[in-house]
């Protein structure tokens, strides 16, 4: 019985707190570099651009986006927080599509090669790229995933989250910025 009870809760704090390679959460403005969170979340940072390669072989740059919401969302088929928060992250796609784009970065590397099939089961409705070490760098050195930044139409961060992020919160902030356009 308590290792039922064990597990119930390692997978419970695995579902709120996200994937983690690394123990240290807590993030510093100087691991951040520029964006480190003020409060839940806020930044009003310049987003870095990056150019990587998607799944079906076409290269993807962030400022090409320019204009449109974006949100970022960092991810591997092995976290289960992701595979619970991708759900939302179609959803929002269908429901904003013309005012926002959704950018699966994918951090798979041994099951890289799972991406592709997770995606067709899942119905994944966005572009998904394959994360490189710079992009990764470039973002604050992400540590766990899921891994969320939105981004605004003049290309600020606006907003960060680790960790699974339920749909209402990404929507706020959505409505607030599409309301500022």
């Amino acid at each position: 019985m308590n290792k039922i009870i064990a597990v119930g809760f390692m997978i419970f704090a695995l579902t709120i707190t996200g994937c983690n390679k690394k123990a240290d959460e807590n993030k510093t403005t100087e691991d951040l570099g520029n964006y480190a969170p003020n409060g839940k979340g806020a930044v009003e940072k310049q987003a870095p651009d990056f150019t990587l390669t998607s799944t079906d072989g076409k290269n993807i740059k962030l400022s090409d986006y320019k204009g449109k919401i974006i949100i970022v969302d960092f991810w591997a088929t092995w976290c289960p927080p992701c595979k619970r928060g991708i759900p939302d992250l179609i959803e929002i796609q269908n429901e904003y599509k013309n005012d926002v784009v959704v950018i699966g970065i994918s951090v798979d590397s041994d099951t890289k090669n799972n991406v592709e099939p997770f995606m067709q089961s899942i119905g994944i409705n966005y572009p998904v790229v394959y994360a490189n070490s710079e992009v990764v760098q470039a973002y604050g050195g992400i540590e766990s995933i899921p891994t969320s930044f939105i981004i605004d139409q003049k290309g600020n961060i606006v907003d960060q989250h680790t960790g699974l992020v339920p749909k209402a919160e990404f929507t706020t902030v959505l409505k607030k910025l599409l309301s500022k356009s």
